[in-house]
């Protein structure tokens, strides 16, 4: 059984199946993309693991316990951080003071943004905000104002907000969006730089193919809210099911 498991997973919108019949298992420490062409369900499935959408039928379990009903916080609280398509940081704030708030909320289960002032003499906080910025090559820039940085250190930024909260499982959507290929290839080297870590499960939707070949230990395709196949990367790669719902080439 994996750390997370989808079983018969529908959702509807009025009379559009976004959702039909969705069964996914994601090992321990693994990385698992889930792709498909536009419209294929894929920020629809992302949305039900994280409690922003619940399945009209179907379960969702994380490390054996349902997060169907849970607030996003709590599901957050359970182990599961998300890397959004457009980076969601703190952009008045200073890089420093973006890592201080999931620090805070990890260690006091919340935070008040008053409160940054405040914790600014706790040494241990700052200086695991600090070790996770040097993980991330971020450290040079943390008195810097987030708002200002380039998309890639906006990104890069998130993630670190969000292996701070040391989850068990990280999920991205679409980690590379709108970046140029060198923050590209930079996003791809910090993740896999957190891969080979071993401690965190990685569950990846992404468009661009060169991300999820370089990541990737299992590929699940999607076409119209139904999973096609699933499979290693080297097997996806020549598929005629996935060629046919990308390509619209007989199988």
């Amino acid at each position: 059984m994996g750390i997370l498991e989808v079983k018969d997973v529908n959702k509807r919108f009025g009379g559009l199946q976004a959702l039909g019949d969705v069964n996914l298992s994601v090992q321990e420490n693994t990385v698992h993309a889930i792709i498909g062409p536009n419209g294929a369900g894929k920020s629809t499935l992302l949305n039900c693991l994280v409690g922003k959408l619940i399945p009209d039928t179907g379960s969702v379990m994380f490390d054996g316990q349902s997060v169907l009903g849970r607030t996003p916080f709590e599901i957050n609280q359970m182990g599961i951080s998300r890397v959004f398509q457009t980076p969601e940081i703190f952009g008045d704030l200073t890089v420093m003071e973006n890592m201080i708030i999931p620090v805070l909320a990890r260690r006091d289960g919340s935070f008040k943004l008053r409160a940054i002032e405040d914790v600014r003499d706790e040494k241990d906080l700052i200086q695991e905000a600090e070790a996770m910025l040097d993980e991330v090559n971020m450290l040079d820039k943390r008195n810097m104002h987030s708002a200002s940085m380039s998309r890639g250190d906006k990104r890069r930024l998130e993630m670190a907000m969000c292996l701070v909260q040391k989850p068990k499982l990280l999920l991205l959507d679409e980690p590379t969006a709108g970046m140029a290929r060198a923050d590209t290839n930079n996003t791809i080297d910090l993740l896999k730089t957190i891969k080979a870590r071993g401690d965190i499960t990685m569950c990846i939707i992404e468009h661009d193919m060169h991300v999820v070949f370089s990541l990737a230990d299992r590929i699940t395709v999607l076409a119209q809210g139904t999973p096609l196949v699933e499979d290693t990367p080297e097997n996806i790669k020549g598929h005629p099911k996935v060629k046919e719902a990308y390509l619209g080439e007989a199988a």
